[in-house]
């Protein structure tokens, strides 16, 4: 019987829609979950969403709609790029599904019954956006320790789950169970700052809002999210306090529960905790990923660094940024993100090291042996031998990487593998032996050691990378592609055929990606892009025509500018980038789309006073009207509103 692999995600907070950095999570899983399955695991894959909270209560009212269709829309968003990036998980749970409801409420009525969870009420500072409470020595400059967002003091009647009841038997587990959480610096950190100097009793439910599974002995009560997310790892399974499922049977407890190094108190405190109060094992290991920065900044949309994975895809395939996530996160320290890195590992790696590689091989071979491989029937000399050698002894290097959830250094292995196929190319150079008859023997080698070291490169990244190693396959006319076939370099059968040779990556030209991508970014944000600067006029001329762009006065008093006070702000449906502002321009008032949601909260700018083109042609930007167009300086990448001084009436004129 094969043996059980069960991994989770963490689920996705549903407020807003996910971001690369979000993204590269359910990557990571799934290239783990896929490699599992090739080494022939019977393996369960778990991802899915946390539906509930105040923080999705305000987002659902901002946006005119329930709580319940605000989730439904940003969670099929979710399972959409799940989708995209090709997660090929099994269960995709949701918190508002009706079985998890039920075991939670039944979870939090046995805690409450045997005396773990207890009534009181809770005083101390609240962030809305992490959905948690900080005591002031927690707080760094009065703000979130966690976000850095403001906290405000809140008292409320509350549930507390009795911690300190079971913090020695936790310490003593990760003593005893070193592999518990990983990278050891995450398990420092957890130690040392939060189980050493003694654990809070913590708030389990919640009176101030009500969007929230119902405490079923005290209504007015909602489950917390740590009780209520958390236990999704196990009600997914068919976990019930009444008796379980034959799927949590058979594979709980977990092989490992994937999440974000933000996450990791939560998961690696109170989760054991909650689970060591309802007699069930502990997950055997929580991994905690580092997080991927836009440049040297944590990925914010307040900040305007946001990337999203379904505008990467369009510009560098699905398997691009696969690739990028899976080879640019170091295991331990935050990865980075930006435009000009994807292009230059895309190149560098993607279309040069591996995809020429594939593509002369193939062309090669039917160049001049009509498609067909022929195994060599002497001794391999030299250089074959050390391309053999290279290939065969990555295999247990890669095993030991990906069994490791090193998939940055997996894939480099990987591509070892291809950069000694090209030196391969250039030391044997089939062109010259094809030249010579007499050499056809040596050529026909020299082919099918390429091609089957290229068949390695495809068995082993084929869970990385599945679209690719599959058409990698293909091109070699399917080939024996079970991991077990690596274990002996000559699987290709004499005389296979292969199949037609095609580019795996194209080219990205550099220049043209980026003046593309600033384009559409410009476009989303009602914007166009600025002219590009021509040369400058030599020293002393100051001739209008030799600067670009320049207009007269009369051109400009054709633009209409006056100003304006926002009375009104929402989010534009289905669209992360766009605000619809209601504005009192003195003028029986106007409305204004805008594509400045990722920098500006709409509750923080109703009340402001700004500067609109007031003549603009109308347009209509997500089925929304526009009419004018409010100014913003561009300063790195962030649109700033220009804000003016209240005491200006609406209305006025700006010349």
């Amino acid at each position: 019987m094969a043996e059980k692999f069960y991994l989770t995600t963490a689920i996705t907070y549903t407020s807003r829609k996910p971001h690369i950095g979000n993204t590269y999570e359910i990557v990571l899983s799934d290239a783990i979950v896929r490699f599992k399955r090739m080494l022939g695991y019977d393996v369960y894959f778990l991802t899915g969403t946390d539906e509930h909270g105040q923080k999705i209560e305000g987002n659902a009212l901002q946006n005119n709609m329930t709580p319940k269709e605000y989730v439904d829309r940003v969670a099929g968003e979710v399972k959409a790029i799940w989708d995209l990036m090709n997660a090929s998980y099994d269960q995709f749970i949701r918190t508002t599904d009706d079985f998890h409801v039920k075991s939670v409420q039944k979870i939090f009525k046995k805690l409450y019954e045997q005396g773990d969870i207890y009534k009181s009420s809770y005083e101390g500072n609240y962030c809305v956006a992490c959905e948690s409470f900080f005591t002031d020595t927690q707080l760094v400059d009065g703000c979130c320790p966690d976000c850095g967002g403001p906290v405000k003091l809140t008292k409320e009647e509350a549930y507390f789950f009795k911690m300190s009841k079971y913090q020695d038997r936790l310490m003593q587990h990760i003593e005893e169970h070193p592999e518990f959480i990983c990278p050891e610096s995450r398990k420092r950190e957890m130690v040392n700052n939060f189980l050493k100097p003694g654990l809070q009793d913590l708030c389990v439910s919640r009176t101030s809002f009500k969007w929230g599974i119902p405490v079923t002995f005290d209504e007015k009560h909602v489950i917390y999210v740590w009780i209520d997310a958390l236990s999704n790892y196990i009600t997914a399974l068919g976990y019930d306090t009444d008796g379980s499922g034959e799927l949590y049977k058979k594979y709980w407890p977990a092989n490992v529960h994937i999440i974000g190094k933000d996450i990791l108190r939560f998961h690696t405190i109170y989760w054991p905790i909650i689970l060591m109060a309802l007699g069930e094992p502990l997950p055997k290991q929580i991994f905690g990923h580092p997080w991927l920065l836009s440049g040297t900044d944590k990925m914010s949309k307040s900040k305007g660094n946001v990337m999203y994975a379904d505008d990467l895809v369009r510009h560098f395939t699905v398997d691009g940024m696969r690739y990028y996530l899976l080879s640019e996160m170091p295991y331990a320290q935050d990865g980075t993100i930006t435009y000009q890195n994807i292009i230059t590992r895309y190149n560098a790696d993607l279309a040069n090291t591996l995809g020429n590689l594939v593509n002369r091989t193939v062309a090669m071979v039917h160049k001049y042996f009509n498609g067909v491989l022929i195994k060599p029937a002497g001794k391999p000399d030299a250089l074959d031998e050390d391309l053999i050698g290279t290939a065969v002894n990555v295999v247990a290097k890669y095993e030991a990487l990906m069994n490791a959830y090193k998939t940055a250094d997996a894939l480099d292995a990987i591509m070892d593998v291809a950069r000694r196929s090209n030196k391969y190319i250039d030391e044997t150079t089939p062109w010259a032996l094809a030249k010579d008859e007499s050499q056809k023997d040596r050529l026909a080698a020299v082919l099918y050691n390429l091609a089957e070291a290229i068949r390695f490169i495809a068995v082993m990244i084929a869970p990385l990378l599945p679209q690719t190693g599959a058409e990698i396959l293909k091109q070699l006319g399917s080939p024996a592609s079970d991991y077990s076939s690596l274990k002996t370099f000559g699987a290709i059968l004499n005389g296979a055929k292969v199949g037609e040779a095609a580019p795996l990556f194209g080219r990205i030209d550099e220049t043209k990606k980026l003046e593309e991508i600033e384009a559409e970014n410009l476009a989303k944000q009602g914007q166009t892009a600025a002219p590009k600067a021509e040369a400058k006029p030599e020293h002393g001329k100051t001739e209008a025509a030799s600067i670009p762009g320049i207009i007269t006065i009369d051109d400009f008093a054709k633009v209409e500018l006056c100003t304006a006070e926002i009375k009104d702000c929402v989010p534009v449906e289905k669209s992360d980038k766009l605000l619809k502002l209601t504005l009192d321009d003195g003028r029986g008032g106007r409305q204004v789309v805008s594509g400045i949601a990722q920098w500006y909260q709409p509750q923080d700018l109703i009340g402001k006073k700004i500067i609109v083109v007031a003549n603009l042609k109308p347009a209509k930007l997500r089925g929304v009207e526009s009419n004018g167009m409010i100014l913003a300086a561009d300063a790195e990448g962030r649109a700033n509103v220009i804000f003016i001084d209240a005491s200006v009436p609406n209305g006025a004129k700006v010349r």
